[in-house]
């Protein structure tokens, strides 16, 4: 589900106005129906924020990267055309090293935490990093395993 279809469907779920949501983010009501019929294709860091801030939900939900609300209910994502793979225990665990290994590599004082040079990265743009890498280890780990698993092994 595109950015855009979310945050018409969480606006209408609100019953949020256009022009409510549009004075909300001080902009003007077309800005926001632009954002919903997808015309503005890279919205600004602060933008999603503060649009997550408004809807309630985090900025990792409204991005499609999460597909946990934030109610906790899980959300049907849209059926893809190659079904992936499901993780196993072993897998997720796996995983989580993975990532805890690759962000005490980035996280020091020196490397990726100090990215434009001068002030370290806010506590917000780590977790998004963090969600970020999560979800393209799961997917690489999916990719692999329906490449690289003999078709008489899969379900």
């Amino acid at each position: 589900m595109s950015i855009a279809v979310r945050l018409k469907e969480l606006r209408i779920e609100r019953g949020m106005t256009l022009l409510q949501l549009a004075e909300k983010l001080n902009v003007s009501e077309a800005t926001v129906q632009r954002y919903e019929s997808g015309n503005i294709k890279n919205l600004k860091h602060d933008t999603i924020v503060k649009l997550a801030d408004i809807l309630g939900i985090t900025p990792a939900y409204l991005m499609g990267w999460n597909e946990i609300s934030e109610s906790g209910t899980p959300r049907q994502k849209p059926p893809t055309s190659t079904k992936l793979p499901s993780l196993t225990a072993k897998d997720e665990r796996s995983i989580q090293k993975r990532l805890e290994a690759v962000l005490n590599d980035l996280m020091p004082n020196s490397g990726l935490a100090y990215y434009d040079g001068e002030e370290p990265m806010s506590e917000e743009t780590k977790e998004l990093l963090r969600i970020s890498l999560e979800n393209t280890m799961r997917l690489a780990k999916q990719m692999a395993k329906q490449k690289y698993t003999p078709k008489k092994y899969r379900n």
